[in-house]
């Protein structure tokens, strides 16, 4: 008496579940390598319709000849931080939020030195432009 086998083995291997995997994987890797940021400072730029993200708390302005003010106090740019640091400090401000005006003809130090001032304390500043 021969006994068969009513199902048989098949010996071929399918594909279609790991081409599945591998296209997951290359998706997560698109999309988590978009998220890396490089590191910069981090500048609200406002558009030209002067809309804004954040409302800002005091502005600090660099004319022509290099003066800087704050609000309408001319002040020495080593005073600067004291200042800000000071007001932001007995108003007990949460995030500090500066306005930075420059002059369209002043050297670019001069703008990232506030700048640097702005990301040493962990302080946002949006760059103030004018509308086309």
């Amino acid at each position: 008496m021969a006994l068969k086998r009513r199902t048989k083995v098949n010996a071929n291997f399918n594909m279609s579940s790991m081409t599945d995997i591998v296209f997951l994987l290359l998706i997560f890797f698109m999309v988590t390598s978009t998220l890396i940021a490089p590191n910069a400072l981090k500048l609200l730029l406002p558009k030209s319709s002067h809309q804004t993200s954040a409302s800002a708390i005091t502005t600090i302005s660099i004319t022509s000849d290099l003066n800087y003010y704050i609000e309408s106090n001319q002040i020495p740019l080593e005073d600067i931080e004291g200042i800000l640091q000071y007001r932001f400090n007995s108003d007990n401000v949460e995030e500090p939020t500066i306005s930075l005006h420059c002059d369209e003809n002043i050297p670019i130090h001069a703008m990232v030195k506030i700048m640097n001032i702005a990301k040493d304390n962990k302080w946002k500043l949006i760059l103030a432009t004018q509308a086309n």
